[in-house]
């Protein structure tokens, strides 16, 4: 018996050992690089946060600009977004170095590990240049006193000992290597996409803690307590734009609507807050990286036949709810200039799409894109 308790107190005395080991591990940091040595451009600052669409999730629904507060929901509880603003509350007192640190390591001051629903997997790529002119426009931002959020995580995935298992699983600080066999705009499209526009943050899989496939992994996925589906890039029947042309990609990320297509859900709020803001040169180097993702087909799961009887109760349900707008063969209307009206639902990717889940929201909350200035009308 003495023996066993010895063994149950040495084992103990290992296993806080090896947690103490692993949380010193994960907030190490390897030798900073110097501040950038070019001058400071605030204006790139700009520029840069609004193709982060940082205000998407560091703003609270009806709340300060970048004072934080926004609830994320995630499966293991809810995260709330940081304050961004200069107070002391936020980012008051971060120096360059800070700010990187959290970018690059995903560490706060002190060395606390930020938890996981920030996304640093993507800004970990951000180039030091970068991240101190996005230091610099939000240390000029008008302070907001807003006190950060306790996060509602069920235990243990809110302690710093699960956050560093996280990252020893699924987080490796990088820069993004530049691919010798694509030209500067890919390689632009890449950076972007990978890195701060955080596109994989949303279309990527996830496994059950939460681990994704990475910052080029773009196979789609649910988006937690929204009841959104993120597609996948990958494959064109569901959201892969490897065969549009890029005239028609450029305009659906500037305006949300090219050709029929409209972004909805969770993806209007990016065009608004993010890719409506790139200028011609990144629209276009996007545009390049996406097309030119590899194609991978979604695994499709053959739909049971439904009876006769529900055949007709959702025939019924079309005519009398939605071929006023959309046409009795879902061929869709357009208006008295021949523009596209209300879209085409034969066909449409919306409604193919492996997981009907866009499509109940839809008819669930009505269909309304984004109103950006090469489309005012929703």
């Amino acid at each position: 018996m003495k023996r066993l308790a010895v063994g149950i107190i040495l084992t103990g005395l290992l296993g806080i050992a090896a947690a103490w080991g692993l949380l010193a591990w994960q907030r190490r940091t390897a030798d900073m690089p110097p501040p950038s040595s070019a001058a400071v451009d605030v204006k790139r600052g700009a520029y840069l946060a609004a193709v982060g669409n940082c205000a998407g999730c560091h703003t609270a629904r009806g709340g300060e600009r970048l004072a934080g507060g926004r609830p994320i929901p995630t499966p293991f509880g809810t995260v709330f977004s940081s304050n961004l603003t200069p107070d002391a509350t936020g980012l008051g007192g971060w120096t360059a170095d800070d700010f990187w640190r959290a970018l690059h390591f995903g560490q706060g001051r002190g060395g606390r590990l930020l938890v996981p629903a920030h996304p640093i997997t993507n800004t970990t790529l951000v180039t030091r240049e970068d991240s101190d002119a996005l230091h610099a426009w939000l240390q000029a931002q008008p302070p907001v006193a807003a006190p950060r959020r306790e996060h509602e995580l069920r235990w243990p995935y809110g302690s710093q000992l699960a956050v560093a298992v996280w990252r020893t699983l699924y987080f490796t600080p990088g820069t993004y290597q530049p691919d010798p066999k694509q030209d500067a705009a890919w390689n632009r499209g890449a950076y972007l996409s990978q890195g701060l526009a955080h596109c994989s943050a949303c279309h990527t899989s996830r496994d059950s803690l939460g681990g994704d496939g990475g910052a080029a992994d773009f196979r789609g996925g649910l988006l937690t307590g929204l009841g959104w589906v993120a597609p996948s890039l990958h494959d064109p029947l569901e959201a892969g734009v490897q065969r549009w042309p890029d005239e028609q990609l450029c305009r659906w990320l500037r305006d949300g609507h090219a050709d029929g297509h409209t972004a909805q859900g969770p993806m209007d709020e990016v065009v608004l807050g993010s890719t409506a803001a790139l200028d011609d040169d990144d629209l276009a180097a996007m545009s390049a990286y996406l097309r030119a993702l590899p194609e991978q087909p979604v695994v499709r799961a053959k739909p049971a036949r439904p009876d006769a009887g529900r055949r007709e109760r959702g025939a019924k349900l079309y005519r009398d709810h939605c071929a006023a707008c959309h046409g009795d063969r879902g061929e869709g209307r357009r208006d008295d200039t021949g523009a596209l009206a209300y879209p085409s639902l034969a066909g449409s990717r919306l409604v193919t799409q492996a997981s009907a889940a866009n499509l109940i929201r839809l008819i669930e909350r009505g269909g309304f894109g984004p109103a950006t200035p090469g489309h005012p009308r929703p």
